[in-house]
């Protein structure tokens, strides 16, 4: 398969379909708010960038995690019961992304999380589409993760931890306030065994881009989140929105 070359003039991308066997599918463009909600509203996301360029994938199979599958083993259930953690959303999302970008990952050398991406997903925030979730241990950011919210999916994009379980124990927490608030799908992009073990598993790209196809028709959450225990995600600031 060839791999395609984006133009910073148009927004559209070529079908996933069309992605090397590994999920790379295009190379360039930019990493404006309007490409990347096209992006992601089609499958495709930015995974890295070098020498400016910026690389597209869609990979098949894709990782998902419906929330209503979501496994919570009896050493977490531990976790949430001595109440050693704090929760909060979209209080530090900087803070979460950078510390994401300075995490070690294993088979990785340094991050694909560059400066470009921070103020690229930093302005979507603050257009009430990114989101992050910041674990607290006393008055220290323990963990966390942030990503996208499009319709009723959520778009994982990293989590750190610098404390054990604080990143599970956060997107265990957002999982089932995601479920609450009638989200159907949670994207994990690649396979990991971390989230494997919460009960994330591979789809085929097809049927992902199905679900995509019936997401389209729904609302999107814009604005701050909160998190409540029993609602599951409150929005404050609601901005009316035409995604």
């Amino acid at each position: 398969m060839p791999v395609f070359w984006l133009s910073d003039e148009e927004l559209s991308f070529p079908h996933p379909s069309l992605a090397e066997p590994g999920g790379l599918l295009a190379v360039g463009g930019d990493l404006e708010p309007e490409r990347l909600v096209v992006a992601y509203r089609n499958g495709i996301f930015p995974w890295f960038e070098d020498d400016g360029h910026f690389y597209w994938y869609s990979p098949d199979p894709r990782w998902v995690l419906f929330p209503g599958e979501l496994r919570i083993h009896k050493s977490m259930r531990s976790v949430f019961n001595k109440e050693k953690f704090r929760f909060t959303t979209d209080q530090s999302f900087a803070a979460v992304m950078r510390a994401c970008a300075a995490t070690p990952r294993q088979g990785q050398h340094g991050s694909w999380i560059s400066e470009a991406f921070i103020d690229a997903y930093t302005s979507l925030h603050e257009q009430g589409i990114a989101h992050s979730v910041e674990v607290w241990q006393g008055e220290q950011l323990a963990g966390g993760l942030y990503g996208l919210a499009l319709g009723r999916i959520f778009y994982g994009e990293s989590m750190f931890t610098r404390v054990p379980n604080a990143s599970k124990a956060g997107f265990i927490t957002l999982a089932q306030a995601l479920q609450r608030a009638g989200f159907r799908l949670i994207d994990c992009q690649q396979e990991t065994a971390h989230l494997e073990s919460l009960g994330a598993r591979g789809i085929t790209r097809e049927l992902f881009l199905e679900h995509l196809d019936r997401n389209i028709y729904e609302k999107t959450l814009m604005g701050k989140w909160n998190l409540d225990p029993e609602k599951g995600i409150i929005v404050e600031a609601t901005k009316p929105g035409s995604i």
